[in-house]
């Protein structure tokens, strides 16, 4: 598998990928140190949003995300892995399904669970090593849900929210799906469909669904 390759979703050549990343094509940084910062800027710059759900391909191209103001786990997580490829990092993505505790309610109330499936992260490659990073969660997020930022040093797996700043339970992985060499939209759209019925029936035919 190659995982440095540009791909119709992970599609770094465009303008938009080559503007975020052009202040980290330098020497002065290290592969660790321009990975560090780059998470930071796709966790914080992109709101999460969960609640807009697309059945069109289009809409997961890194390209497209990087236009939008805020982006669902796997919209955030195409973005970095397009960057992190962009500058010669080796990158995948991951996904799982989460329930979340402390926050939920008016994600329980759109969708009627508290598990967020699937849920999109990163896989990249640093120093010899495969590690895991979660940049959904922006920093104001994370402030109003009394939770500490997910922080990333290059060196250690950084996708764990498991409590909130007094101790409550925050988040479980309930299970894994693995990695993937591209965007497995396919496995996404079935995913929603298995996971969320009513919403799908409710708006059935569309491509777009605000929640």
């Amino acid at each position: 598998m190659n995982y440095l390759n540009s791909t119709y979703y992970f599609d770094y050549n465009t303008k938009e990928i080559q503007n975020l990343i052009k202040e980290f094509k330098t020497d002065a940084l290290t592969p660790k140190e321009k990975a560090i910062k780059l998470y930071v800027k796709i966790r914080d710059t992109w709101r999460y949003n969960p609640y807009h759900l697309s059945f069109a391909e289009e809409n997961y191209k890194a390209s497209v995300i990087a236009q939008k103001p805020d982006g669902h786990c796997i919209e955030k997580s195409i973005l970095l892995i397009a960057c992190l490829r962009g500058l010669e990092i080796p990158a995948r993505i991951h996904l799982a399904k989460v329930k979340n505790h402390i926050g939920v309610e008016r994600f329980m109330e759109k969708f009627g669970t508290d598990e967020i499936t699937p849920h999109g992260m990163v896989n990249l490659f640093l120093e010899g090593k495969w590690l895991k990073v979660s940049p959904a969660f922006n920093k104001e997020l994370c402030q109003k849900c009394n939770v500490a930022t997910l922080e990333f040093d290059g060196e250690n797996d950084s996708i764990f929210h498991e409590f909130d700043n007094i101790g409550n339970k925050f988040m479980d992985y309930l299970e894994d799906y693995g990695h993937f060499e591209d965007v497995p939209t396919e496995f996404i759209y079935s995913n929603f469909k298995e996971n969320y019925p009513q919403i799908i029936e409710k708006n059935k035919g569309l491509t777009e669904i605000k929640i």
